[in-house]
Parts: C-alpha cells; sequence; structure tokens
C-alpha cells in the first residue's frame, strides 16, 4: 500500500503557523474591554481626544502584558514596562521637538541599543524594553498637542487603570475563597497536577515531556508566590498557606522526578496522592486519605515521606480553618479499597518519626525554611545584571535592536511621511530576538497587518463617528487576550485598535498607508538582521547554556557534598532546571531561524539535552544518599559519563569548556 504523501516544512515555516492553545482567558478579555475603549470614551465625551488616545496606547500596550499569573506579578509585569514606556514618550517628545532628523536618529539608536541589550535580562525587561521604544517613536513623531510630561502621565493612567482592573476584577469562580489568592492557588495546585502526570508517565515514552511539564509549573507557581511584595515574608494567613503547600510540593517533585529516572513504570495508585492534593488546593477542602506507594524501592519511600509530609502541611491549614477533624482524616485511615493510606506506617520508624511534626527532620525544616524565608536561593543582584546586560547576550540584542530601529527611523524620516513612527515602532516587534524567530515574526506582521488595515478599512466605511471607533477600540481591546496565542492574529487586532485611535486623534483614515509602512519596515529588519555582525553570532543562547552549566555544577557540587541542608537543595535544583529551560527557550527561536542565522547555535541542543539528563541523575542522586548514604555503580557511572559526554558536545557546539570542577566531580 502506498504511503501518503507528506511534505516536511522547514522549521522557520512551521514555527511561523504555530499557534498557542488554552481555554479562553475570559476574566482578560473582561479586563481589555473595560480598558482602552471606556478610557477613550472618557476623553471623548470631555472633548480630550488626543489625552484619550494616549491612555488608551498605555492602556493597550499593557493589554499585551496581561497574561495568566498572581495579581502581585501582574503589578510588576504590566507595571515595569508601562514606566519605561512614559520615560520613552518624554525621551521621544522632546527630541523630536529639539532635534534634526540626523540627531534625532542617532538618540533613538542609542536608545535600541539600551533596550536591546536590557532585554536580555528575561521577559519583564524585554516587554519594558519594547514599550520604551515604541513609545519614543510615537513620542518623536505622531503630532500631539500635550508637551511631553503631560504624554507621559496620561499613558501611565492607562497602565494603571488596566492595573487596577486586574487587582480589582476577581476571576470567575474564585470567589469562593480568598480571590485576591486565585492565581497563585492555580499555579500551586498545577504543581501538584504536573507531579501527578510525571508519576504516571514514568517508565513511558511521555516521561521526558511531563519533568519539563513540571519545571514549568514549579517556575509559574514561583514565580506566582515570589513577586513583588511590600513586607518580605507572608502577611496574611491564605499566602502563608499556598506558600507551605507549595513547599510541601518540592520533595514530591524531587521524588517524581527520581523515580523518573529509574525508568520503571510505577502503579496506578502511585499519582492518587498528587491530584487529590491538587484538588485540595483549589477548593480549600481536606484531600481525604492519601494512598501511600509501597516502599520497595529509595524513591518510593522518598515519594511516601513526602506525602505524609505534604498531609501534615495540609492539616495545619485545615486546622487554621478550624477544621481539625477534617484535616486529621488526610493523615490516616484507609483508601475506599482497603490498601494502606498515609498514616498506616507504624511498622516504618523513618515515617513514624516524620509524623511526629517535631520540625527536627530534614524534610519538615527544610519546607519551614523554604516556605518562610522565600524562594529564590541567589536572587539577582545589580552586579549580575549588569554582566547579563553586557554580556555575549546582551551585546548581540542591543546591536541588532539598534540597527534595525535606527535604519528604520533613518528611513521614515528621509520618506517624509506624516506617520513616520509606524516604521521603527514596527521594527521593533520584528526585530527584538526574544519575542520569537526574525523571520517567523516578519511573515505573521505582515499577514496580520495586510489583514488588519482590511477590516478596518471595511469599518471605518460605515461606523459613524467617533462612537463607532469608540466601540471598534472597546471590542479590539477584548480581543486582545485571545489574539496572543499567535502573532499574526495579534498584530491583527492592534492594527484595527491603532488605526480607530490615529482616527478619533483628527487624522485621516490610514490603512494603505500602515501596509505599506509594515511591509517597508519588514524589508529593512530581514536584510538588517541577517547582516554580519561583530562577535560570535548565538551569543545568547550561549550565554544562557553557561549559565544552565554553572547552576548544574553548583547542584551537583552540593548534593556530592553530603550537605543535609534540604533548602538549599531544592533552591539550587529549581534554579538549575529554570536555567536549562531558558536556555531550551533560546535555542528553539534560534532553531526556528533561517539557516544562515541557526546555523550559528547548531549542536547546543544537545548539549541542553546532556544537562537536563544530568540534573535528573543528580536528582536521583539525592534522593538515593537521603535514603542509604552512598550511591550506586549505577549512578556514579552514569555521572561520569554524562559529564564526558558534555564536555564532548561543548566542544562540537563551540562552547567554552565547563569549570574543571564540574568535570572532576
Amino acid at each position: 500500500m502506498p504511503r501518503p504523501f507528506s511534505v516536511a516544512l522547514p522549521p522557520w515555516l512551521t514555527h511561523a503557523l504555530r499557534a498557542q492553545r488554552g481555554p479562553v482567558p475570559w476574566n482578560a478579555v473582561v479586563r481589555g474591554a473595560l480598558a482602552a475603549g471606556p478610557l477613550l470614551l472618557v476623553a471623548v465625551l470631555v472633548g480630550q481626544e488626543t489625552v484619550g488616545v494616549v491612555a488608551a496606547l498605555g492602556a493597550m500596550l499593557a493589554g499585551i502584558n496581561d497574561r495568566p499569573g498572581s495579581r502581585r506579578t501582574a503589578v510588576h509585569r504590566i507595571g515595569v514596562p508601562g514606566l519605561a514606556g512614559a520615560a520613552g514618550l518624554v525621551v521621544g517628545t522632546y527630541a523630536g521637538e529639539g532635534l534634526g532628523a540626523v540627531p534625532l536618529t542617532l538618540i533613538l539608536t542609542a536608545l535600541g541599543l539600551l533596550a536591546g541589550a536590557v532585554s536580555a535580562v528575561g521577559p519583564v525587561s524585554s516587554g519594558a524594553g519594547t514599550q520604551l521604544l515604541v513609545a519614543a517613536a510615537i513620542g518623536a513623531g505622531m503630532p500631539l498637542p500635550e508637551p511631553g510630561w503631560q504624554r507621559a502621565l496620561f499613558f501611565l493612567a492607562g497602565a494603571a487603570w488596566l492595573i487596577a482592573l486586574r487587582l480589582v476584577l476577581p476571576t470567575p469562580g474564585a470567589l469562593a475563597h480568598d480571590f485576591r489568592f486565585d492565581g497563585e492557588r492555580v499555579a500551586v495546585a498545577d504543581v501538584y497536577d504536573a507531579i501527578a502526570e510525571l508519576l504516571a508517565a514514568a517508565g513511558g515514552e511521555q516521561a521526558g515531556a511531563r519533568r519539563a511539564a513540571l519545571t514549568a509549573a514549579l517556575d509559574h507557581a514561583q514565580d506566582a508566590l515570589a513577586g513583588p511584595r511590600l513586607r518580605r515574608y507572608a502577611s496574611s494567613s491564605a499566602e502563608r498557606r499556598l506558600r507551605a503547600q507549595y513547599a510541601a510540593a518540592l520533595p514530591l517533585a524531587e521524588a517524581a522526578t527520581a523515580l523518573a529516572w529509574a525508568g520503571d513504570a510505577l502503579p496506578a495508585r502511585t499519582a492518587e496522592g498528587p491530584r487529590r492534593l491538587a484538588v485540595a488546593v483549589r477548593t480549600g477542602e481536606p484531600c481525604g486519605p492519601l494512598p501511600a506507594p509501597a516502599r520497595s524501592v529509595p524513591g518510593l519511600r522518598a515519594l511516601d515521606d513526602a506525602l505524609l509530609h505534604a498531609a501534615e502541611t495540609f492539616d495545619r491549614g485545615g486546622k487554621q480553618t478550624g477544621d481539625r477533624h477534617a484535616g486529621s482524616q488526610q493523615t490516616g485511615g484507609r483508601d475506599t479499597d482497603g490498601k494502606k493510606t498515609r498514616g498506616d506506617n507504624a511498622d516504618d520508624k523513618h515515617s513514624t518519626a516524620l509524623h511526629s511534626d517535631t520540625g527536627t527532620n530534614p524534610l519538615d525544616r527544610g519546607a519551614r525554611q523554604t516556605a518562610h524565608k522565600g524562594l529564590r536561593l541567589r536572587p539577582l543582584r545589580t552586579k549580575a545584571l549588569l554582566r547579563m546586560v553586557t554580556g555575549p547576550g546582551g551585546r548581540e540584542y542591543g546591536f541588532r535592536v539598534a540597527l534595525c530601529y535606527g535604519a528604520s527611523a533613518a528611513v521614515a524620516q528621509a520618506l517624509h511621511h506624516v506617520h513616520w513612527y509606524w516604521l521603527p515602532a514596527t521594527a521593533v516587534f520584528l526585530v527584538k530576538p526574544d519575542l520569537g524567530p526574525l523571520v517567523s515574526r516578519v511573515l505573521n506582521r505582515a499577514a496580520g497587518t495586510v489583514l488588519g488595515a482590511l477590516v478596518f478599512a471595511g469599518f471605518a466605511a460605515v461606523l459613524p463617528r467617533p462612537e463607532g471607533l469608540v466601540a471598534l477600540v472597546a471590542i479590539s481591546g477584548a480581543l486582545i487576550p485571545v489574539a496572543t496565542r499567535h502573532f499574526a492574529a495579534q498584530t491583527a487586532v492592534v492594527t484595527v485598535l491603532v488605526l480607530a485611535l490615529v482616527m478619533v486623534g483628527g487624522e485621516p483614515e490610514a490603512s494603505w498607508s500602515r501596509i505599506g509602512e509594515t511591509l517597508l519596515a519588514c524589508a529593512i529588519v530581514l536584510i538588517v538582521g541577517h547582516l554580519p555582525a561583530p562577535g560570535q553570532r548565538g551569543g545568547n543562547v550561549r550565554a544562557r547554556l553557561d549559565a544552565a552549566t554553572d547552576a548544574a555544577h553548583a547542584y551537583l557540587t552540593h548534593v556530592l557534598s553530603g550537605a543535609d541542608d534540604r533548602a538549599a537543595r531544592w533552591a539550587l535544583r529549581r534554579e538549575a532546571y529554570r536555567k536549562l529551560a531558558e536556555a531550551r527557550a533560546a535555542i528553539d527561536r534560534a532553531a526556528a531561524e533561517l539557516p544562515t542565522l541557526a546555523r550559528h547555535t547548531e549542536g547546543t541542543d544537545e548539549v541542553a539535552a546532556t544537562l537536563e539528563r544530568l540534573v535528573d541523575t543528580t536528582t536521583a542522586c539525592a534522593v538515593h544518599l537521603d535514603d542509604t548514604g552512598r550511591l550506586t555503580p549505577r549512578h556514579t557511572e552514569r555521572l561520569a559519563t554524562l559529564l564526558d559526554e558534555l564536555v564532548e558536545q561543548r566542544e562540537r557546539a563551540g562552547l567554552a569548556d565547563p569549570p574543571a570542577n564540574l568535570i572532576s566531580a
């Protein structure tokens, strides 16, 4: 029978067609509808259309950064880019008013260098760099009567309005609990679900993907709980309970990773305990008896101990709400099938000691320290941030963004177009290396702009003005949270919104010029983005891999030292997996570039895969050392093999040698 015909698409085209999936974020849709549209409506009613345009722009850009997560992290994720955008408006406005074309282009190029370098730090810094450059271009080119400082205030007001909506409006279904922490509650519950999925996948082909999903869930929960705060420690019982529940998930995740590393399939009931804990986090109800796994191997014994500790942690949470009896049922009794559950371990002295709640065992002590002192071992300091900004990744980002941004500003001003600021603003969204592969973003930007301009032209021909345009802005704002799943869809929605704002501000309809400006920006970015650059390309990937290697080394050294500080070990493990996830994301983006750029990072995916296996093996070693105090030949041989592979693969990929003490470990 002949095989069906199939065509293998190149990575750069596959990435352009890929879209995220998931349920519709209705709470974000409501916030989007209440953000830019109402602000613009109020401004129109009081006769201050240009003020409403600036405020709506601030709300629109804030809406792009309004992603799922906790309220506290949303303030940081939306507020920092908003402040950067306000600063960009001030600089752009006064530079545009007082400087000629050449010095203005130089100022914008310098801003591009700074914003691009800062973007290498992380997602929030990247969003800040994007808004800084977009707002600077708008401030320099958009004809508005307000001075720069007033524009900045109105822009901030738009972003602050969306932040206020994020803080005040509850998530649907969250009113039964303290809705202030609904994002944290969902994130912690997702961690327990991910642990259950990893246990269920142990011994199968999906174990690696489930371990990566667990890392993502832990990263998300860690960010949700460790967001900016006025006080260092948790200030409410609900937050303290969530932090304790997250800390209780860390030894469970460690045991699940060790069991997945062993490669043996587990009974279905092994995953039932974490699933019940996930339900308990979401509902606030007691989880009931937890099925206890057979304590036949070190990984299962570690899982059993971690389940007992988690049950005691949830029990303390139940006691805080006055339901001591319900909480006690979590740590004793038999399941419906009559098998042993958590609490039936009188024959096991180690588990009985864990049950004593004295706080002297390493597991309980580590969880208490983690929940109380914080979830990050080594927060970024000023020197570390400067190293990231001025390092290979920051220099490559900065050079590429500055060149495209400056070239776009120069060409736009040479054309003497009334909307010349669109060209550099478009180039910013196209060239930012951390936002996705260059060619993928160019294709999606071009397609989305054409679609959005055509849609707006049709609406503009029939809608009454200005009320119809205000309604169009509100509808577009509501669609942004859904459209962010694909860059072409996001571009189409933003194009409609921006064109509507331009017309409300008193300028003529500009659909066709918008298409021309976008296509020109795409051409500039494609040409400039592929020009030879000073230094070695792929600097960001190399920097991320070096950071992941250092984190893996610190974790391995701690485990092999025999230290009994569980809080430090879990923090090092979290940092190692987080750095690996960041490196993986950078490698995947680089691999989806055109071959002229992708070739500079060939072989780095093999290095990342070896590092992941090394960290998994280190976790298995930690669990085994806790149980027996020594490693088996399988562990030591696996470590030696992986370290040798790491040296060879880094050499083939053109990376520097790993730390000497890592090789000798």
